[in-house]
């Protein structure tokens, strides 16, 4: 090895590296003759100093390298941060969007329609039913998806990373929001989420004392299926200071009999548009107080898919939860 391949393979190295060996780069394109160099002694000298660059280059990658564990509990890990990024969760493709690196992503599943940009991208089906081929085809650096998608092994198998993250209440909301924070190497993403958990926090404070205590049913599907307490949704219930039909114990999206909730006559309902055709055709619900009383928030598609991701619209859910509350509550001034 010359000289100067060895002064070019240590720039490569401070490249590598961030500059961390870059003071070691700077070396003459002429050999120094050095007290004890012999003719025949140089060349051995120089072998073993490529084979010490080569080592140190091998280290400073290492040193550079991303690790990430998973919710499956699996370490990931990325020899830089990634570039090219496919998501098959909704809230997902919003929290890369929120740490400001939707640039990145370069394919979504069918139901990520937030921001507007991300429509554009190619969709490569859902996370019970993706379209492996596709996602294959994209190049993606990283793989983001529930625990829950099917995805996983098959892209594990044909050499792709797959980070598998499925936030469900709020803290999950907080712990995935610094997860992608660091496989994107964003600084920022600890002050947005103080962001989101204080505008929750500014939104329960806005509410006129009447609202407390108001006993709500959140319907996330038909079905029916309800937010419970133990949910994300039902956590911002609680923060908002109202009561929750729907106790923690029967799990965080319980489908329900629907004579539950005409027992439980709820004084408030809310519910988004594509399940609240027919409400109060369904056996018995006619007698629901908050129907009775037309005591009903009935969200249109896009703020009924905000408010169910547990996402960094959480804040915005909030407010929408507040405003539902603030006019249609037991008390509230028409």
């Amino acid at each position: 090895m010359t000289q100067y391949q060895l002064a070019s393979l240590l720039r490569l190295c401070a490249l590598r590296s961030g500059g961390a060996l870059g003071r070691f780069a700077q070396v003459k394109e002429e050999p120094a003759k050095r007290a004890g160099d012999t003719e025949q002694n140089v060349p051995v000298l120089r072998r073993l100093a490529g084979l010490a660059i080569a080592l140190a280059c091998l280290f400073a990658g290492a040193a550079h390298a991303l690790q990430v564990t998973d919710d499956r509990g699996v370490t990931v890990t990325l020899h830089a941060a990634p570039l090219r990024i496919v998501s098959l969760l909704p809230s997902l493709t919003e929290t890369v969007c929120e740490l400001g690196q939707c640039h990145r992503l370069v394919g979504v599943d069918r139901y990520s329609n937030f921001p507007a940009s991300v429509q554009k991208l190619p969709q490569v089906g859902g996370g019970l039913d993706p379209n492996i081929e596709m996602i294959v085809s994209l190049k993606p650096d990283v793989v983001l998806m529930a625990t829950s998608s099917r995805a996983g092994e098959r892209l594990q198998a044909l050499g792709i990373k797959v980070v598998a993250l499925e936030p469900k209440r709020h803290a999950d909301v907080q712990r995935v929001m610094l997860k992608l924070g660091q496989l994107l190497e964003v600084q920022d993403a600890a002050r947005i989420w103080r962001a989101i958990d204080a505008g929750v926090s500014a939104a329960a404070q806005s509410l006129p004392d009447h609202v407390r205590g108001t006993r709500v049913y959140f319907e996330v599907n038909q079905g029916p299926y309800a937010a419970g307490e133990s949910s994300f949704i039902g956590e911002t219930l609680t923060r908002l200071g109202v009561k929750n039909i729907v106790p923690a114990n029967l799990g965080p999206f319980p489908k329900l009999n629907p004579e539950y909730i005409v027992r439980a006559n709820p004084d408030l309902i809310m519910i988004g548009q594509r399940s609240a055709d027919g409400l109060t055709a369904r056996p018995g619900w006619q007698n629901i107080r908050a129907l009775r009383e037309q005591r009903v928030c009935i969200f249109p598609p896009d703020e009924a898919d905000m408010l169910v991701r547990p996402g960094p619209r959480m804040a915005e859910g909030a407010r929408l939860m507040a405003k539902c509350l603030s006019t249609k509550a037991p008390g509230a001034k028409p």
